[in-house]
């Protein structure tokens, strides 16, 4: 369950499910086959970053590996999942869903892409079994996907695919569409999670001050949207060992949302039975491609990587299921719990039982993702917090701090 100081206080071993890095711009440049770097000289040249905080001073802390070491063991975190955060070479922002209307772009992108992975495989092995990359794929080319799978899956990425969203506009077939087997199939047989991230599907909605409320109401939205497209398209049941992990878009509303699917589920597929009823061809072959219900897919192949848990989060555990939820910081950026990660556990989990804590702070992501817990116990033994302390519940907000979980009312939203 956790490590073990030497005064005998025990610890808890504290993996963080949803961390970000990447390189610094220039630095992508080796990872880049040579026959691109001459365009890629020339597109740096001339990019301008639009993201401040990877102008800032902090930027360093996506690609600084002694930095993020230090500054997650200060946080009480022993081992990491690291999602992608900078601009990969060739895109106009860290989206996979940027437009890409020629070919030449979207070879270059794949290029980019392949460096960045190639960053992140050396950027892992700085710091051996405490981190997982997460690698980049595009879904334009689903043979290019499945080589890059092989190849990240045999480089060590145990963090798995990071799976891109299908918004409208995108041109792209649907995510429930066949025509993504073959990456499914490469994911089960290589035991590669598939990961989607929030913020990954949501089609461009303009600067505008109300199309930037509607992206905050709609874009967990777009991010669920991945679970009922891959469970109805019978991904699940071609490929029985496919795992998908659903990282910061929440987990409250993870009960509900299965409630539904079974219930449409149960309808359609009672109303194909009866023929003279207008819904049957809405439910025509939805049992036979599907195979189990939506619920039992939850429970057999899916994951959720909560991020910073709010206190009604955590008591719906066993709802969600304990053994489904991962803790996660979001270091390194603002919306994250650092360096105030033990106060933010404190919130979600005082006073639950510490075998349950140890499950979601690190058990359960030490499973999905490979991770050696004998092994970070060692370290947590250092730096983890204690037992006593998350059982503490917190009374005052920490001074700075910038999560939605320190918010007022933060811990109110389900969904």
């Amino acid at each position: 369950m956790s490590g073990t100081s030497g005064m005998g206080e025990e610890r808890y071993t504290v993996i963080s499910a949803d961390c970000h890095a990447g390189a610094d711009l220039l630095d992508y440049r080796p990872y880049l086959e040579s026959r691109h770097r001459d365009a890629f000289d020339a597109w740096a040249a001339t990019y301008v970053n639009p993201y401040e905080d990877l102008l800032a001073d902090t930027a360093d802390r996506n690609w600084n590996s002694d930095r993020r070491v230090a500054e997650l063991e200060q946080d009480g975190i022993v081992a990491e999942v690291v999602f992608p955060n900078t601009i990969p070479p060739f895109f106009p922002s860290a989206s996979l869903m940027a437009p890409a209307p020629t070919r030449e772009e979207f070879e270059q992108r794949w290029a980019g892409l392949r460096a960045h992975n190639r960053w992140l495989a050396d950027f892992c092995a700085a710091a051996p079994g405490r981190r997982a990359g997460v690698f980049q794929i595009l879904l334009n080319d689903v043979g290019e996907a499945v080589k890059e799978i092989q190849w990240a899956a045999d480089a060590g990425l145990n963090g798995g695919l990071l799976l891109p969203g299908t918004p409208p506009g995108s041109g792209l077939a649907e995510l429930y569409s066949a025509t993504y087997d073959p990456i499914w199939a490469a994911c089960a047989e290589r035991g590669v999670p598939v990961n989607h991230h929030a913020g990954s599907a949501s089609p461009p909605l303009g600067e505008e001050p109300a199309a930037r409320a509607v992206f905050m109401v709609e874009t967990t939205w777009f991010s669920h949207r991945a679970l009922w497209h891959l469970v109805f398209g019978g991904a699940f049941r071609r490929h029985p060992e496919l795992r998908l992990v659903l990282t910061e878009q929440g987990s409250g509303w993870i009960p509900g949302v299965l409630d539904m699917l079974d219930y449409y589920h149960g309808r359609l597929v009672a109303a194909a039975s009866r023929a003279d009823t207008a819904e049957s061809k809405f439910g025509a072959g939805l049992a036979d491609s599907m195979g189990k219900g939506p619920s039992e897919v939850w429970r057999d192949n899916c994951f959720v990587g909560a991020s910073f848990m709010r206190p009604h989060e955590a008591q719906m555990r066993d709802r969600i299921g304990l053994d489904k939820i991962m803790w996660g910081s979001d270091y390194p950026h603002d919306e994250g719990t650092h360096p105030y990660s033990r106060e933010g556990l404190r919130i979600a989990y005082a006073g639950l039982p510490k075998d349950e804590i140890a499950a979601m702070v690190g058990g359960n992501a030490a499973r999905v993702y490979g991770f050696d817990l004998e092994r970070l116990g060692e370290v947590a033994a250092r730096v983890g917090p204690t037992v006593q302390e998350l059982d503490e519940p917190l009374k005052e907000t920490p001074a700075g701090a910038t999560s939605p979980v320190f918010a007022p009312g933060g811990s109110v939203r389900v969904w």
